[in-house]
């Protein structure tokens, strides 16, 4: 990974355990070889104690998605998050024109976040978000360009803790949020020995591209 990027506050000396165990958690992750992971610069104003990644899915010469995996931690807790993490996310995909306007395409597109978490047990509660779709067509100077269309999803859930205070599975978290990434790039779930044994699985992702 890049050179680290953590929004620590305003006492760096001062990290507290869960969070400082939380960055650990996802750097030590194991990801999907599709996925190119790095670290980036953490937001600022959203949270005391920050962390992202930023991924690409790479297949071939091809870059079909891409997104953005941020962690917050307040230590006394956001009402809103109802806990002291809250993972954010940005995910970004290509799309074929035709598909663009799939009425169905929205519910299955939040259901490849909430069934790759699931298939991964990434245990979470209070989910939010939105999916949104962009058609472009060109003309005059620019009717030279196949017309394209774009999907983002955007979304935050709180992680759910381990008992004992052990704090949240990041890893499995970033593990789903891989299979999203890559859910929408048109590639299929994980193929993880330890998955298929528990049976997880189900998310189905989109048609493959033309070439």
């Amino acid at each position: 990974m890049a050179a680290v990027h953590v929004h620590l506050g305003d006492e760096a000396d001062e990290v507290p355990f869960l969070f400082r165990q939380a960055v650990e958690a996802l750097r030590a992750a194991r990801v999907r070889p599709e996925i190119r992971i790095e670290e980036v610069a953490a937001p600022r104003r959203l949270a005391s104690y920050a962390y992202a990644l930023e991924a690409t899915v790479r297949t071939g010469d091809d870059e079909p998605a891409d997104g953005r995996l941020v962690l917050l931690h307040e230590p006394d807790g956001q009402d809103a998050w109802h806990g002291v993490f809250r993972l954010v996310t940005l995910a970004s995909a290509e799309l074929e024109p035709e598909m663009a306007g799939d009425p169905l395409l929205p519910e299955v597109s939040w259901s490849w976040l909430t069934g790759s978490l699931s298939a991964h047990r990434a245990s979470y509660h209070d989910p939010s978000g939105t999916v949104s779709r962009a058609s472009s067509h060109y003309f005059g100077g620019l009717s030279d360009r196949a017309d394209d269309a774009r999907i983002e999803i955007r979304a935050s859930w709180t992680p759910r803790e381990r008992p004992g205070g052990a704090g949240p599975d990041l890893s499995a978290h970033l593990s789903g949020w891989c299979d999203l990434l890559c859910a929408c790039a048109g590639l299929p779930p994980s193929e993880d020995p330890e998955q298929q044994a528990r049976g997880a699985g189900g998310v189905l992702p989109l048609p493959k591209r033309r070439g």
